[in-house]
Parts: structure tokens; sequence; C-alpha cells
């Protein structure tokens, strides 16, 4: 029986390893044992703290909005909560970014919270749109306020104007179920040709 040798494998295992943890301190980089321990420990923290930087930068967009909001002579809190009362979908790292480079518009968000708090405006009320433009005309925040169902009913009415409009062969047929579901036919199981046929009586 010929003699197996693995030389090489180990060789080019060894190298990859030693590759990886260039840059180490010590013998971390150049012994392959203590380079492989070093590697899958840094995994390890790697894994941590892609977790951990995500709660690090809301730690730090929270401490911007409360020290804007403290500037407008409202806590953090307070803030949160009014936005939330009148339905105000802006998300934190947009809020940090516009308190930073346009106090004047964050005065009107502050603006929009109290009036929400004090049950002025709710989630069914509208809100004209804030927009704020950061770094060569780059939009980075909006607050929009309408209800669900309106979004709904226009995106069907879209969809169905779009119909219309266009020729069905066209389509796929993720769009023809759209078109078909606005005009309330059931055409589960049918093949495009059938959904077409439906769609056209």
């Amino acid at each position: 029986m010929a003699r197996v040798k693995n030389g090489a494998v180990s060789k080019a295992r060894h190298k990859k390893v030693l590759k990886q943890a260039k840059g180490y301190f010590g013998s971390k980089h150049r012994l392959y044992k203590t380079a492989k321990e070093q590697l899958m420990h840094s995994g390890q923290y790697a894994f941590r703290d892609r977790k951990q930087r995500k709660r690090e930068f809301r730690k730090l967009w929270i401490t911007r909005i409360n020290a804007a909001c403290r500037e407008n002579g409202i806590s953090y809190s307070r803030f949160i909560e009014g936005l939330t009362k009148a339905g105000v979908e802006v998300n934190r790292k947009m809020l940090s970014e516009i308190a930073i480079h346009d106090p004047k518009l964050f005065s009107e968000f502050v603006k929009v919270s109290k009036e929400g708090k004090e049950g002025k405006l709710s989630k069914n009320s509208e809100v004209n749109a804030l927009e704020v433009t950061i770094n060569n005309g780059s939009s980075t925040g909006k607050s929009k306020n309408v209800d669900n169902t309106k979004k709904k009913e226009v995106k069907e009415e879209k969809a169905v104007q779009g119909a219309e409009k266009s020729d069905y062969s066209k389509m796929t047929v993720a769009e023809l179920k759209e078109v078909a579901a606005s005009k309330s036919i059931n055409v589960t199981g049918m093949k495009k040709a059938e959904i077409i046929e439906a769609l056209e009586k």
C-alpha cells in the first residue's frame, strides 16, 4: 500500500489560518496553534458585536435627540410619546440627523409632538409633510400621517388605472392578480391566459 503524505495539505491549511491572523499581536500571527485559537475567539467577538453595535448606535441617537429636546423644553420620553400619539413614523436615526443638521425642522417635530400629546393630533388626522435635506440634497427625514386604509385604496385605484391603460398580456402574473383582487375576481389556481380572459370579461 502506498504511503499517504499530507504535508502539502497541512501547509496550505496553516497558511490560510496565518493569513487570516495577519496583524494580530505577538505569536497570534506567527504560530499556527495560537493563531487558530485567536481566530475562533475573534469570530465569536465579531458575531456578538455586530448585534452590540446596533444597541450602541441607538443609545447615541437617543442621546442626541434628548439633547435637542431639552433645548426645545421637552424631555425625550414625552417627545417620543407625542410623536407616537400623532402617528408620526420617523426613526431615531433620522431624528438625530435632523437634530444636528436642521434644528428649525426639529422644533417643528417638537410642536407636532406637543400637539399629539395634548390630543390635538391623532393617527387619523393629517399632518403636512415635513422634509429635510442633508449633504447636497439627499433626503433624510419625512413625516407623513395618512391612514393605512387610504394608502391601500390609492394603491388599488392606481393598479386598476394602470391595468385599463396597459395591455394585460404585457403584465406579470402577480400584477394581474392585484388587478383581479381590486376588481374582486377570484383567480386562484388560474394560469396567466385564464386570468387575462377573466379580467377582459
